[in-house]
């Protein structure tokens, strides 16, 4: 720390307790100076020669007869004033960072000019000032801290905009010229200058990062943060993902809890301000900071109801990086007073803007033919961002399906917003629709049953579903169509089948894609399928029992005796039929053979696994009946005319 010695006669003042200073001298004290609650006894001589304001007051205090005067308002206090009193009797005065700034508006509030005597103490600080403190990196951060006490004197002394330039240029400049000490702690070192060949053959001369100084612009206070943060940027010189980290450490710095994503409750404006000032000074370049931090921003912003300009702007460039996101990230807690438990809405306007990036990206290369190519190519979004996002959402549907207070219309509209993503898989997408319907069984099975018997009466009570809104028959429909059951994998399929909490169509439908998948791997063709899941799948109309009726009831509709019958012995046929078919086929060919047995029985097991049929259309009437064997024809009561006298539809509705 650099520091200055001025005067020369050994230091006499003295105290008499807590508020009177005196100078210990065999002359008697003629003046006494009240600075707030402390009285100083001095002398009129030496103040008078180099402070034109004491001149002022003590002429006015002897035409009254007094001998004391008043200074209540001196910038820097008692402490300030005795710095100015001891110069004034030549006594040393040792000046620094710390106390440099109250001297000299403690100097300019006295008036030490130059026109009152040569050498004062202005010109003394100044010099000071200029030749030393702002050439020092640690001590303009220290003395910069020390203004706001000082306003507004060291604001019109530019004491501050001094401090500022000096701050913002060491900062600025080329990392091979920073030869001083800075502060340095944190646990990734950057390592942007390791194969720099400049610094090749340089000895063990230590690599300085480019981030070297944000950690000592912490100790800085939001407001003078701000202006040293503009003043960098101004500059244009710093990089802006140095800026970014700049801003991150700050956060991490003056927001507690902030790396875990929690703000505490005290201090509530002044973490709202700090929050507001970052978001402001964030680099207009994407990518300046990680898509992490920018939502626990979102989060301390949203908690702590910050301006809706702020919060909009986070979101906003939130979704220009979205697909950097994870699903613990995306989170959010709901502000207080939401009955859910996430914050659903914040994330879809997130979505959106990631998708209005192509929006606008195509709308901007229609305005003008001839630069279509420079203005598209930024905001086109690629495959494999859209193919991330979509797998993010999957993802995050699956967390708030455990909200037992999430509608079914905040699912739906987030999922419908990536459903035009393509991607090769649905089973994020499914696990995530599964979680749901599965709260949703729970939520009527606690609401509507206490005891196990109640739990297997809704399992198969027609009511169950109805009674709840979320589990109607549209509702069902709808949450499932989101899902295309061609793009599940063969581990997905095996689940879906046997999970009772989806629509028949809908297994029917993965049964059938499965079918076909199974047959494509074994290189026959197309084999004629069952016909009651033909008609299942297609959704005919006007046929036999077997085939659907009505639409809408298909999604909940359970198949009767007949149907399971026709249904296991038509595939039973089936497997059979391309067996031998594949066998006849291939009998000069070993390879093709092997295939088709082992598409055969892969989808044998599929098909047969854990009793699927007697899963799939087990009815009301079946509660006293024994499931079919997986070598049984089909899954018959032990009474039939118990069997007959079931209603053709029912309701299958379980829980797992």
């Amino acid at each position: 720390m650099k520091f200055m010695k001025l005067g020369s006669k050994p230091d006499s003042f003295q105290t008499d307790g807590n508020n009177v200073r005196y100078v210990a001298s065999e002359l008697a004290t003629d003046i006494v100076v009240n600075v707030g609650e402390v009285k100083f006894y001095l002398h009129k001589f030496p103040l008078l020669s180099k402070s034109e304001r004491l001149q002022k007051l003590v002429a006015a205090t002897n035409e009254g007869n007094s001998d004391e005067v008043h200074i209540p308002d001196i910038p820097g206090g008692p402490s300030a004033f005795e710095i100015c009193a001891k110069f004034c009797y030549g006594m040393t005065v040792t000046l620094n960072a710390y106390n440099v700034v109250a001297a000299r508006c403690a100097a300019e509030y006295l008036g030490m000019h130059e026109t009152i005597e040569k050498g004062n103490l202005i010109y003394k600080v100044e010099v000071f000032l200029s030749s030393s403190i702002f050439r020092s990196w640690k001590d303009s951060i220290i003395v910069l801290q020390t203004t706001k006490s000082l306003l507004p004197f060291s604001e019109d002394l530019k004491v501050i905009s001094h401090c500022i330039d000096s701050i913002a240029s060491r900062a600025s400049i080329d990392v091979s010229r920073v030869d001083w000490s800075y502060t340095y702690n944190r646990k990734k070192l950057s390592e942007e200058n390791v194969n720099d060949p400049k610094w090749k053959g340089v000895g063990n001369r230590p690599v300085v990062p480019k981030d070297w100084w944000v950690e000592d612009l912490c100790e800085l206070e939001i407001d003078l943060y701000k202006r040293v943060m503009m003043s960098i940027k101004t500059q244009a010189i710093v990089s802006h993902e140095v800026i970014g980290e700049a801003l991150k450490a700050y956060a991490l710095k003056r927001l507690p809890g902030f790396s875990k994503g929690m703000i505490p409750n005290g201090e509530m404006v002044k973490f709202q301000s700090t929050v507001d000032t970052i978001v402001w000074l964030l680099p207009v370049e994407k990518c300046s900071v990680s898509c992490s931090f920018m939502l626990k921003l979102l989060k301390a912003a949203i908690f702590m109801d910050s301006r809706e300009r702020t919060k909009s702007e986070l979101v906003r460039r939130i979704g220009q990086q979205l697909e950097e996101a994870s699903v613990n990230d995306l989170l959010i807690r709901a502000p207080e007073g939401e009955i859910t438990r996430y914050d659903v809405d914040t994330v879809q306007k997130i979505v959106e803007e990631f998708l209005k990036q192509e929006q606008n990206a195509e709308i901007e290369s229609t305005a003008d033919p001839e630069l279509q190519e420079v203005v598209r190519r930024p905001g086109i979004l690629s495959d494999a961002s859209k193919l991330m996002v979509a797998k993010l959402v999957d993802g995050y549907l699956a967390e708030i399906a455990k909200d037992p207070n999430l509608p079914l219309s905040k699912f739906v509209d987030l999922a419908e917003l990536v459903s035009g993503f393509s991607r090769p898989a649905h089973d994020g997408l499914y696990r995530a629709i599964d979680m749901y319907l599965k709260r949703i069984w729970y939520k009527i099975c606690e609401s509507t049953s206490s005891g196990l018997e109640h739990l297997l009466e809704a399992r198969y009570n027609d009511n169950a579903g109805r009674e709840h809104p979320e589990i109607g028959k549209s509702e069902r429909k709808r949450i499932c169509r989101l899902m295309d059951c061609k793009k599940l994998s063969v581990d997905a399929c095996m689940h879906a089948v046997q999970n009772e909490r989806l629509p028949l169509r809908v297994v029917v439908q993965v049964l059938f894609f499965e079918q076909v998948r199974a047959t494509a791997t074994s290189g026959s063709s197309t084999p004629d399928l069952p016909k009651v899941i033909k008609d299942l799948n297609s959704a005919s109309h006007g046929s036999s029992r077997s085939v659907t009726t009505n639409t809408e009831e298909d999604w909940d509709a359970v198949a009767t005796l007949e149907e399971l019958k026709a249904i296991k012995g038509e595939l039973a046929s089936l497997r059979l039929g391309n067996g031998v078919g594949a066998s006849d086929r291939n009998s000069g060919d070993g390879k093709g053979s092997t295939i088709d047995k082992a598409a055969m029985n892969k989808m044998k097991g599929l098909l047969m696994s854990r009793k699927i049929f007697a899963k799939l259309w087990s009815s009301k009437s079946g509660q006293g009946e024994n499931s079919g064997s997986d070598s049984s024809g089909s899954p018959g009561s032990a009474n039939p005319e118990e069997a007959k006298s079931t209603p053709s539809r029912n309701r299958r509705h379980s829980v797992s």
